[in-house]
């Protein structure tokens, strides 16, 4: 079965490899000084942009939780909020923009023929945002409704409070979307404030992909972000390290399965070992049906129909978290089973098998994150983020080469604290008694 499912990801792979290969990614400087990165392609008519300022909702002040999210709904009033989207609709023009911990994002997907207008809207959302009160409050009651249908969500709550545990004071441990007393509380002034501290060019990855070449491209810059402030008052925020647990919270919910988050510290994006990680995460929980905890839960003892694990290296502090949803009466043994296959994971380490296995696929199925205008230019500006240099693509697959079974089982030791997990579990769960706060 996986050697199946590798043959097949391999010659997807092969088909999109070729684009890949042939990708030329350039560095586009404006005459004002605004960088991007450019995969110039005039295959179709089509252009999409993708950009980031760093910031995020680690920005948000305490008592205004939410603040960020709470702009990215905003971003679509640089004109009277309903003509604004009529003009977009009518240019073909797609727009949005999402608060993560550390970024804004921004997308805009264009015709070619209607890049300046559509390059027009950007502008006007970006610098002219009218916020009148009337979308506030639309916006507002949109946001309130959300977080309310989320107080009946288990995974949504099970992560909240997984967040709260694991981050506790830092601006981590405070939900992206807010509260609704903070959500309440949120004025048009704070909705300025928040553009001007965060949204300037010293703060801003841009990558391009499509039907422009470098010298329009340069004067669109200069045109969509060039009235930006040239700096960015972010406040600091803290490098956090989540303490160690065990500690496990219930949280009850009547529902007829329990939803439980489970996890710990993890190693920074520009740390030695992540590749290494990155690998050992794929074994562990991020594979699907090739990865041991499904083969361990799902598939020997049918606890759960989908179990999985994740590295989220943050800015400020990096994260290894697992979810599982099963039945009430087998929350207890499914944990159980997930301690006890990391534990031996942490001991013994991977086998060559699994490790040949994961390179194959990690290396294989790269090339398909490139399909689409949209996609390159997504891959692209998170490498800008993270800081991980305009030739990224071409030293990936040899970075997953290169670690051997020595590093991963070494890692494996580093990584994985299987009797320290932080967990929280939503629902009526039976014997998965709760432990001490971490510490």
């Amino acid at each position: 079965m996986r050697q199946t499912r590798f043959a097949a990801i391999a010659l997807l792979a092969a088909l999109a490899a070729s684009s890949a290969d042939a990708m030329e990614i350039k560095r586009v400087i404006s005459p004002g000084g605004i960088e991007a990165w450019l995969v110039e392609s005039h295959a179709n008519p089509l252009i999409a942009m993708r950009f980031a300022f760093r910031g995020g909702a680690a920005q948000d002040p305490r008592d205004r939780q939410g603040l960020a999210y709470f702009v990215s709904g905003m971003m679509d009033e640089g004109l009277d909020s309903v003509a604004f989207q009529e003009r977009l609709q009518s240019l073909a023009t797609r727009m949005d923009f999402d608060a993560g911990r550390d970024v804004m994002l921004g997308n805009v997907q264009m015709l070619t023929a209607n890049k300046d207008e559509s390059f027009e809207l950007l502008r006007l959302a970006m610098s002219k945002p009218r916020f009148d009160a009337d979308a506030i409050e639309r916006v507002r009651g949109q946001i309130i409704a959300g977080l309310k249908f989320d107080e009946n969500d288990p995974e949504e709550v099970a992560s909240l409070a997984w967040d709260r545990l694991a981050f506790r004071d830092h601006p981590y441990g405070r939900p992206i979307k807010g509260t609704k007393a903070s959500i309440a509380a949120i004025t048009r002034d704070d909705l300025h404030g928040y553009l001007r501290r965060v949204f300037a060019r010293d703060k801003l990855a841009i990558t391009v992909v499509g039907d422009i070449d470098a010298e329009t491209l340069g004067r669109a810059l200069d045109h969509v972000f060039g009235a930006l402030p040239q700096r960015s008052e972010l406040a600091p925020v803290a490098d956090v390290k989540p303490p160690l647990g065990p500690a496990r919270e219930i949280i009850e919910m009547n529902v007829p399965q329990s939803v439980a988050q489970f996890g710990h510290r993890a190693f920074p994006r520009k740390d030695d070992d992540f590749m290494a990680a990155y690998i050992l995460n794929y074994i562990i929980g991020g594979g699907g049906f090739s990865s041991r905890l499904m083969e361990e839960v799902r598939e020997k003892r049918g606890l759960a129909y989908s179990v999985h694990s994740n590295l989220f290296p943050y800015q400020h502090g990096a994260v290894f978290v697992g979810n599982v949803a099963t039945q009430n009466e087998r929350v207890g043994q499914s944990l159980e089973v997930i301690e006890s296959e990391l534990r031996r994971l942490a001991e013994e380490g991977p086998s060559a098998e699994e490790l040949a296995g994961a390179k194959s696929y990690l290396t294989g199925a790269y090339a398909l994150r490139f399909e689409s205008s949209s996609s390159i230019a997504n891959q692209l500006l998170w490498i800008q983020i993270e800081d991980l240099g305009i030739d990224y693509i071409d030293r990936r697959n040899t970075l997953i080469e290169n670690v051997s079974l020595d590093d991963i089982r070494r890692v494996a030791k580093r990584l994985i604290e299987a009797d320290r997990l932080i967990t929280t579990i939503v629902g009526k769960p039976v014997e998965a008694r709760p432990k001490a706060a971490p510490g």
